[in-house]
């Protein structure tokens, strides 16, 4: 076969996901790993495709027959793809996994034959450090074992299996699998300075990984519609976790756009307090008190020292330096540059994320897991760090690079964190300063009732002194600030449906309006219309809710994961994937048309603004 390098890019729902719980890759139906980065989510990459062309990294293996079709599907509830591929000559199935345990970084592909006879391309292309440095290669194993070690500075790797030939800057490799016959192929990471390490069991491997996957699935509670998009959806979530630290990145990849051709493209690797906060939930929701106290434990640690130096947003083991770097090296997906590492929402105050912290933090402490001597007296310090920025505008949930404004929905998670403040204190017998955190939380409830809901529009409004809407408004009774039947969340609702749907998916807000200071535009956003699932389902129109779920449902790729967006016209997938917001968006959508009652809907027991409990007729599906 010969090995033609590939300009266009692979759709982004082409892609699948393998995760060890330390970092991830994305594998093409093609057969090719196109992303990979290792050992950790935020490394450089050492595969880069993804980002550019064949050229700039990538490991294909798959059947020498261009006409070879091809399925494929998770083996069970895990994440060891199963890619199957059907030739003249016969059929063989190739397992893609990143096994789990071992505290080890590697990457096992077994070829094994189904019926007949398939003969096997094998192409590595290696470019670490974000296609920045070509490695040196040598051959360091026998005729019986085969095996080639690449490095370039801190980074090796050592790749066996069939033995492998240069070829004009990569490695290639033929090889045939008959009926019953197997044939495996791993890849491990090591630093430079290291011995090469010894070959993993590729049996013990998989059965190990798998098992870990299943008795993690088995533990989730959920019996209801889409089931099995509920469950992989929790996995998405565990699988994004690194699992050292417990915190939970925002998607696997860098760099996807949001603007097919244009600039609106960003680095997502990292953990943001809102998404993990959100994440923290959903997981307890659903069974898994252990990855609170892990969280939480993690958020102890990241924010620990001054409250004035909350970051929004941190590395998978707490790191504060971020800064946002362009990588000149990629050419970025199908040439939608810059591609970015690092994120200069770092930077930015977002007044929301303190409200997002104390609202999942009093999940946890709901569902079971006891306050710290530490985890508490931060909580305190985050609502003192809440009080010194009360008047400061912020950037909001939507990380806008243009003016800061005082946004509604950040409004009304100062709002909530000043509520969660006041209820440790009166309902969890905690130590703390509830009649100062009373008054600053009515205050806020009087200020948004005045300059967050405009009367001459009829709706609640994106930010002060604005007319527009914004989708973020739907999360205002899941924090309990108005019930999702209050009559101006109603009307809310409509002006979402006239000003920001789109072909009934819902946008952020309308970028036309220049708010955001980005040029382009983007499309519909996933979670927002799975917030829209749920604000439907508990307000009455449990038809409606149905309907655009399935209709969500429906948008899930072939092993079921979610980028961040949708484009409804070239009917593909946008942005970075698989993303957490979506996936916890479905979760959580799935649980309000089920009527569940898990904390989410206990919050909304609370009418906003005096703290006094509310009938519980109205705010759940009827």
């Amino acid at each position: 076969m010969r090995w033609e390098n590939r300009t266009m890019a692979m759709p982004i729902e082409d892609y699948a996901l393998l995760s060890d719980c330390h970092s991830a890759a994305l594998v093409s139906r093609e057969g090719s790993i196109d992303w990979l980065c290792l050992p950790r989510y935020d490394s450089a990459s050492m595969f880069g495709a993804l980002l550019g062309t064949d050229d700039h990294g990538r490991w294909q293996v798959r059947p020498h027959d261009k006409t070879a079709r091809a399925t494929r599907s998770y083996d069970g509830d895990c994440f060891s793809l199963v890619t199957r591929w059907e030739t003249s000559s016969g059929v063989a199935e190739v397992v893609d996994l990143m096994p789990y345990g071992g505290h080890r970084a590697d990457v096992v592909r077994r070829v094994r034959g189904i019926s007949g006879s398939v003969s096997f391309s094998e192409e590595l292309r290696i470019r670490f450090g974000y296609a920045r440095a070509l490695p040196w290669v040598r051959q360091v194993g026998t005729a019986a074992e085969p095996a080639l070690v690449a490095t370039a500075g801190p980074d090796a790797i050592v790749v066996r299996g069939p033995r492998l030939h240069p070829s004009n800057h990569s490695h290639t490799a033929r090889f045939d699998v008959a009926a019953g016959e197997t044939v495996d192929l791993q890849l491990t990471w090591f630093r430079s300075h290291h011995p090469v390490p010894r070959p993993i069991d590729v049996d013990e491997a998989i059965a190990r990984t798998s098992a870990w996957w299943a008795e993690w699935a088995g533990r989730i509670d959920y019996d209801g519609p889409h089931r099995e998009a509920v469950i992989r959806s929790l996995l998405v979530l565990r699988a994004l976790t690194y699992a050292p630290t417990g915190g939970i990145v925002a998607a696997a990849s860098t760099s996807l756009p949001e603007d097919f051709g244009g600039v609106r493209n960003w680095d997502y690797r990292y953990v943001w307090l809102r998404d993990a906060s959100l994440t923290l939930e959903v997981l307890l929701d659903h069974g898994f008190l252990r990855a609170a106290e892990e969280w939480r434990n993690w958020l102890v640690r990241a924010v620990a020292g001054d409250p004035a130096d909350v970051q929004i947003m941190y590395g998978v083991a707490g790191e504060r330096d971020l800064a946002e770097h362009v990588i000149e090296s990629l050419p970025g997906y199908d040439g939608a540059a810059p591609v970015r590492t690092g994120n200069g929402a770092v930077d930015q105050y977002q007044a929301d994320v303190i409200g997002e912290v104390m609202v999942a933090l009093e999940a946890a402490r709901m569902a079971g897991v006891d306050e710290t001597r530490f985890s508490w007296p931060l909580q305190r310090s985050l609502l003192k760090f809440v009080e010194a920025n009360l008047d400061r505008p912020d950037n909001g949930i939507w990380e806008i690079r243009g003016e800061p404004r005082h946004f509604t929905h950040s409004r009304v998670m100062i709002w909530a964190a000043f509520d969660r403040g006041v209820r440790a204190v009166r309902e969890a017998g905690l130590d703390g300063h509830p009649e100062r955190w009373e008054r600053l939380r009515d205050r806020m409830k009087a200020e948004i009732d005045r300059h967050g809901y405009d009367e001459s529009v009829g709706h609640f409004v994106q930010a002060y002194g604005s007319t527009e809407v914004d989708a973020s408004l739907l999360l205002l009774p899941e924090v309990g600030f108005c019930r999702p039947d209050d009559p101006r969340m109603l009307r809310t609702v409509a002006a979402m449906e006239r000003d920001l749907m789109h072909d009934g998916l819902l946008h952020r807000y309308r970028t036309t309006t220049g708010v955001d200071g980005i040029p382009g535009g983007e499309h519909p956003f996933l979670a927002c219309s799975f917030w829209l699932v749920e604000q439907y389902a508990t307000s009455g129109r449990r038809d409606d809710a149905a309907e655009l779920m399935d209709r969500l449902i429906d948008l899930t790729n072939d092993v079921g994961l979610l980028s961040e967006e949708y484009d409804v016209e070239g009917r593909r997938h946008v942005g970075n994937t698989p993303q957490a917001l979506s996936h916890l968006g479905l979760v959580r959508a799935a649980d309000a048309l089920l009527g569940r009652r898990g904390r989410a809907a206990d919050r909304r027991r609370y009418n906003g603004g005096d703290g006094t409990r509310g009938s519980d007729a109205g705010d759940a599906a009827p």
